[in-house]
């Protein structure tokens, strides 16, 4: 009688893990991606409220040139927060840094601009600097990106 043979061949075995290492080789650079766009738009959310103390002051000043720390309802301390760090507040506009990351795993720096608009309340917030990348930061349109 012939013993019939089971589980798996060498070759079959060597297959299994070159396909498991192609997957590999494409979902880690998708997964720095993917966390560092999520830590991008944490970075975002964070500034709201910076957004709303710059408003506030310029709706009781009328102008940008006094929106900063300590005067006017803006707070005195700009203290970092889990993605924003190292922030600066001058004239109302914030600057500082995302845990979001390039590529290269440098820290992503931005610059948030109030600007106000002529006939309309407010004001109108656009972010600049590395966070606008699209591949690994905010999306234009995302993030008051353009």
């Amino acid at each position: 009688m012939q013993q019939t043979q089971k589980g798996l061949t060498l070759i079959e075995l060597m297959i299994v893990v070159a396909i498991i290492g192609i997957l590999a080789a494409i979902a880690i650079p998708q997964y720095g991606d993917y966390t560092s766009r999520t830590k991008a738009a944490e970075t975002a959310a964070e500034l709201a409220a910076y957004k709303l103390a710059v408003g506030v002051c310029y709706q009781d000043t009328g102008s940008l040139t006094n929106c900063n720390p300590g005067l006017f309802g803006v707070p005195a301390t700009t203290p970092d927060s889990t993605n924003a760090k190292g922030l600066g507040l001058v004239n109302g506009v914030v600057t500082g840094t995302s845990s979001a990351t390039t590529s290269a795993g440098v820290p992503m720096t931005f610059i948030f601009t109030p600007t106000p608009t002529a006939g309309a309340p407010g004001l109108v917030w656009v972010m600049r600097g590395p966070i606008c990348d699209s591949s690994r930061g905010l999306k234009p349109g995302g993030g008051f990106c353009q």
